[in-house]
């Protein structure tokens, strides 16, 4: 699952992996934390050293989908998987199948609405905003699986339109 910040995607993810018995969530912002010292994030001008943060956490999601997925659970990964690195991380799960894809994406206007009620705002000093980002996310990104407007949507919704539209999610 992917998605600007602000998009719904743990809070989605959490609903979803609750329909599945065993189902884990893995979530991007979870493995970024780990870094305790030393973490450089992402930016409009991202520097070397978070490129390489991002693309070992990319990895890493993909390593423990791989591995829970090969235990019989239901994985659902979440990240900012924007533009070339949705479709590298795609590459890093190999056989994993079933396997879907979802992207969350409400008008940048209601990220906005979400991030302010958050206690870590995602676009407060960032050096970019949702409406900057989420152009780029739209225009970058290649059009895999389900892309669904969640703008007006509650997440019980989001989660019934995801599980009702599996077939348009599938990757072969």
């Amino acid at each position: 699952m992917t998605g600007i910040p602000g998009s719904g995607k743990s809070t989605v993810g959490t609903l979803l992996a609750r329909r599945f018995d065993p189902s884990v969530l893995i979530e991007g912002d979870v493995l970024r934390r780990m870094v305790v010292t030393g973490r450089a994030e992402m930016s409009p001008d991202p520097t070397p050293q978070a490129l390489r943060q991002y693309e070992l956490r990319l990895r890493h999601l993909a390593i423990l989908t791989r591995s829970y997925a090969a235990e019989g659970f239901t994985v659902i990964a979440e990240d900012n998987l924007l533009g070339e690195h949705l479709e590298r991380f795609i590459g890093m799960l190999g056989d994993v199948r079933p396997c879907h894809v979802v992207v969350l994406a409400p008008r940048p206007e209601t990220v906005l609405c979400r991030d302010a009620g958050r206690a870590h705002r995602a676009y407060e000093g960032q050096g970019w905003g949702a409406r900057e980002l989420d152009e780029v996310f739209r225009r970058d990104t290649a059009r895999i699986g389900l892309w669904l407007d969640t703008t007006g949507q509650k997440e019980e919704e989001t989660v019934r339109d995801i599980l009702d539209r599996l077939g348009e999610s599938a990757l072969s």
